[in-house]
């Protein structure tokens, strides 16, 4: 793996809960525009928790079965939970090419690619958040999650991955605010992955992930 010096990698084995790594991520972005800290791509896992972006809309939380936390991020609620993988990526936009759109496209890509290693078709839809896939019968369901705040230039939060959650756990709210679609996992499609060969390939591909951050966004998405 061929990953930046400058960039600290942190990968956790155990559950951290919501509250305790949003406060971490909040300090470490404002220490990161203060130059302060280091940048930081974290991966980790939650206990199961709800979470509401800026745009949340009350009505879309359907069942508090779990601990709801307001994220500061954008977007509207997500679940976390075991059996999904997170990526929290605080980098400094101002040493790249402060696209806040590119960040968001890199970001996607990012997991895009690294789905397609394991034989998963992931995509972006226009008008929907997040990361899509087809389920077995051909009808069209989220995979991933993409939420983002960006502070002075700096990131915070990044995306989710359904690697192998209890996907009843999403009936509790309706998913970033999108009702005709279902969500899905790697499991769901047949392909088993645990947090270690997530994360292996998905640092595999880190290389073309920062490279990406220093370009401007495409200005046309082709499929």
């Amino acid at each position: 793996m061929d990953w930046p010096s400058e960039i600290e990698l942190r990968r956790e084995t155990s559950p951290v809960p919501y509250r305790a790594a949003l406060d971490e991520m909040t300090a470490r972005n404002a220490a990161i525009a203060a130059e302060e800290a280091g940048e930081l791509v974290w991966l980790l896992e939650h206990p199961p928790v709800y979470t509401a972006g800026t745009s949340a809309a009350a009505g879309e939380l359907l069942d508090p079965r779990f601990e709801v936390v307001e994220a500061g991020r954008g977007g509207r609620y997500t679940y976390h939970g075991p059996g999904q993988r997170v990526g929290y990526v605080l980098l400094d936009l101002r040493r790249r090419a402060r696209d806040v759109r590119g960040f968001v496209h890199a970001l996607e890509g990012w997991v895009i690619t690294t789905l397609a290693d394991f034989g998963i078709e992931a995509f972006r839809r226009e008008g929907r958040i997040g990361i899509w896939t087809f389920e077995k019968d051909g009808s069209e369901a989220k995979i991933g999650a993409i939420g983002v705040r960006i502070r002075r230039w700096v990131t915070m939060h990044g995306f989710s991955v359904n690697l192998d959650p209890d996907l009843s756990h999403f009936t509790g709210i309706v998913p970033c605010g999108i009702e005709e679609y279902g969500v899905t996992s790697l499991a769901r499609l047949g392909v088993k992955v645990d947090q270690a060969g997530w994360d292996r390939a998905l640092l595999g591909h880190a290389g073309a992930f920062f490279a990406a951050l220093d370009r401007p966004c495409p200005t046309e998405e082709v499929r």
